[in-house]
């Protein structure tokens, strides 16, 4: 299965409450990373056991394959916006990181990155956070 369907078809599992299905697309030592509130911290819960399916609907807006990474974004409301980024390797998610009312930029560092990340040489991807209601996200880079 190609990344971005092993992903897609993750969080097609999330809806259904399939938690046997989404166990099985990802490794048993998943690497997790998380920015924001620590109270928005949905997926975890979720992935571990701790809050059921329905405590929090993950409706990815879009989905996107970076090479071995798969971003997916999507919010509910003004104050819920979210970003998820996955690293699959030999067909099972090995690294999730997470970020909660975060703007995110996915850059190219495969060749090393320079120490300046303003203008777009390099921008893979970049989150499009709907409107805050005049409030401003922190952003920041996840280099691939």
């Amino acid at each position: 299965m190609a990344t971005k369907g092993l992903v897609e078809s993750l969080y097609d599992s999330l809806a259904r409450g399939d938690m046997k299905a989404v166990a099985a697309l990802m490794a048993e030592d998943v690497e997790w990373w998380f920015h924001g509130p620590r109270r928005c911290q949905y997926m975890r819960r979720m992935l571990t056991g701790e809050a059921g399916h329905g405590d929090f609907r993950f409706r990815p807006r879009a989905v996107t394959a970076i090479g071995g990474w798969v971003v997916a974004e999507g919010w509910e409301g003004k104050h819920a916006y979210w970003v998820h980024a996955w690293a699959v390797d030999g067909g099972v998610i090995t690294r999730f990181r997470e970020y909660f009312n975060t703007s995110v930029t996915v850059r190219e560092c495969g060749g090393g990155c320079t120490s300046t990340v303003s203008g777009s040489g390099g921008t893979l991807w970049q989150s499009r956070a709907p409107a805050q209601g005049g409030r401003s996200l922190p952003g920041l880079v996840l280099a691939v």
